[in-house]
């Protein structure tokens, strides 16, 4: 029988191998929809490798016009929400497939009004997640929010 100090190093050990190991272009599907922003740069709305979706950053914008849509902090919170379940969604999956969430914010005085719209999005067993404020935001945005999913 393994002591519970063997078998940590042994998961450890296996886990840092999966990490290294390279991923297959035909396990890589990039996932794109046209009900969320399209990419404003070099990069994809999302991509999915195996059961793992990793979202891209989402700011507020309308996915009808690319145009940022500048509003209170409420405003855009749910917007930037709406956008990454519309990516989710195109990968099959819904908001409570998100495992792990990572909120920059403009202000962080903001963050008690940010939180009360980003509760309504995930009611139960909320995912994993961490809040930065940060200097500054593309377009001038008061909130981005990444993610990554789970089938």
């Amino acid at each position: 029988m393994s002591s519970p100090r063997r078998l940590t190093l042994t998961l450890v050990a296996c886990a840092s191998v999966l990490v290294a190991m390279p991923i297959a272009a035909e396990e890589r599907r990039i996932i794109s929809t046209p009900n969320a922003p399209a990419a404003i740069g070099p990069y994809s709305q999302a991509v999915q490798t195996g059961n793992i979706l990793w979202l891209a950053g989402q700011i507020a914008i309308d996915p009808t016009t690319n145009q940022v849509r500048h509003g209170t902090i409420e405003e855009e919170t749910k917007l930037v929400l709406d956008n990454l379940k519309a990516v989710v969604e195109a990968a099959g999956m819904t908001m409570a497939n998100i495992v792990s969430v990572t909120v920059f914010l403009k202000d962080l005085d903001e963050f008690p009004r940010m939180n009360a719209v980003y509760a309504t999005y995930f009611p139960t067993n909320p995912p994993a997640r961490a809040t930065v404020q940060v200097a500054r935001l593309p377009r001038d945005v008061r909130i981005e929010i990444a993610a990554v999913a789970v089938r």
